[in-house]
């Protein structure tokens, strides 16, 4: 199965970058933002992916693992008939991107990655903003609600914003009924995070492979990368001047490009005329 995608592109793109949503989210979720970047950016086309189990991608079989995640791409490029030139990611999607540069041993230009540790760590408590989201999902599974806003209420009433509410709300589906449920099957979602914290791929920062270029960029607010991990990012940045560099959006949590837009679409936008 080739993962279902949307491309944003000019007429005649010369260049290729892979857009992967971290978990919980879906293809369409930075739609807007790599639209509002490749405005400045024409040379680009960009291909963004369901990632497995996520969005329209369900019913892959298993193991849920960041090595399949890479076959999936892989597959992808072929089906397109494209060589990914640069590849982004977010928390989830960020790992994988980590993983698509140790396994293209790095054959692309640029890797922007979007708050995702790349280390290996035990599953964090409720207290890190995903996992809160991932043990509260999975408790609504199969749950009905009546309209999007009654979910958006329910997600809200467990402590996340507004916005974070409605963008895990598209991950509802409208039943022949009129109900409103999730359509992600949160047993392979936790299947995929038990795999995202058990790899470590600081490799990929700390000596990047190949021609790469590694852009690590950190919600100010997050709790995915403690204060070590951020000082080993800034050995990093010393260590490679030009190869890794490192932006922070301090007002952002984890979900940076929903938390701050016109800082993530201005990253974006440097990093990939870099």
């Amino acid at each position: 199965m080739t993962l279902p995608h949307q491309i944003v592109a000019p007429a005649s793109p010369t260049r290729w970058c892979l857009v992967l949503h971290g978990s919980l989210g879906s293809k369409t979720h930075w739609r807007g933002l790599v639209r509002r970047a490749s405005t400045a950016l024409p040379a680009w086309g960009f291909v963004l992916p369901d990632l497995r189990n996520h969005g329209d991608a369900r019913g892959l079989a298993g193991p849920h693992t960041l090595d399949a995640a890479c076959d999936d791409f892989a597959d992808l490029g072929a089906s397109l008939g494209h060589r990914f030139d640069a590849v982004i990611g977010h928390s989830y999607g960020a790992k994988c991107a980590l993983a698509w540069v140790d396994r293209t041993q790095g054959a692309l230009d640029h890797a922007v990655v979007v708050d995702g540790n790349p280390g290996a760590r035990p599953v964090p408590g409720g207290g890190e903003t995903v996992v809160r989201a991932v043990a509260m999902l999975t408790a609504m599974q199969g749950a009905a609600f009546e309209t999007r806003e009654r979910f958006v209420d329910a997600v809200m009433a467990d402590g996340l914003s507004r916005d974070i509410a409605a963008w895990l709300g598209m991950n509802l589906g409208h039943d022949p009924d009129g109900a409103y449920r999730l359509r992600i099957d949160m047993g392979a979602v936790r299947a995929m995070l038990d795999d995202y914290f058990a790899r470590d791929l600081w490799r990929v920062v700390d000596d990047p492979p190949g021609s790469v270029r590694v852009h690590m960029v950190l919600g100010g607010r997050s709790r995915a990368l403690d204060a070590d991990d951020r000082a080993r990012v800034l050995r990093a940045v010393a260590a490679h001047p030009g190869r890794v560099r490192c932006d922070v959006v301090e007002r952002a949590d984890h979900w940076v490009h929903v938390d701050a837009p016109d800082e993530t679409v201005a990253i974006l936008i440097d990093a990939l005329r870099g």
